[in-house]
């Protein structure tokens, strides 16, 4: 029976020097998304990761927004900036909030796939929540990510806000409701734990 599983969440420093390829390093832009959703190269899995309301739309938002460019989504209340997505005929598949005690991110995942997640970035402060819809050809020695990653997967990156505790991330994938869950607990709670310990 399919079940919650927890996923690893890689901490990845941020990158330095000419031996690692930067990752998300071609942009999105409007234009080229559209070409490729009415191109051949967009089969049905794509139009399913990249569906209205979905978290790896570029629209998602209201407005064309590159997924590979760090977004601030905790500043923001769902109700609020999904409320155009909730009232029209789109069925929006994310949510999040934020308690006393952690950041919490809930997201239906088009076709069941799994995702990773990682934290990096400068200072660790973004999560990038990626994965494969289509294998990438054959390994040219550079990563996927770096050159047209939208023919072959998809990317939300989120920046954590100043009192999230990048190291605690966790991550959760549930096979049968193909959801994918991300806690972040905040350092005031953590600190606060320590001192009564």
């Amino acid at each position: 029976m399919p079940g919650r599983l927890a996923i690893e969440v890689r901490l990845l420093p941020c990158g330095g020097g000419d031996a690692v390829a930067p990752r998300w390093r071609m942009s999105l832009l409007e234009n080229t998304f559209s070409g490729f959703l009415q191109g051949a190269g967009a089969d049905a899995a794509a139009r399913a990761v990249f569906v209205e309301g979905s978290l790896f739309s570029p629209f998602l938002f209201g407005k064309f927004f590159d997924p590979a460019d760090p977004f601030p989504l905790w500043e923001f209340e769902s109700d609020v900036l999904l409320a155009a997505l909730r009232r029209g005929n789109a069925r929006t598949t994310v949510d999040w909030a934020e308690t006393d005690s952690e950041y919490y991110l809930r997201a239906d995942i088009p076709g069941g796939r799994r995702c990773d997640v990682e934290v990096s970035g400068d200072a660790m402060k973004v999560i990038d929540i990626s994965g494969l819809w289509r294998a990438p050809p054959p390994a040219d020695g550079r990563d996927w990510r770096a050159g047209r990653w939208w023919e072959h997967g998809f990317v939300r990156r989120v920046e954590l806000p100043e009192d999230a505790e990048w190291r605690k991330v966790e991550a959760y994938f549930d096979d049968g409701e193909g959801s994918l869950e991300i806690k972040v607990p905040k350092t005031a709670d953590d600190d606060a734990h320590h001192a009564t310990a």
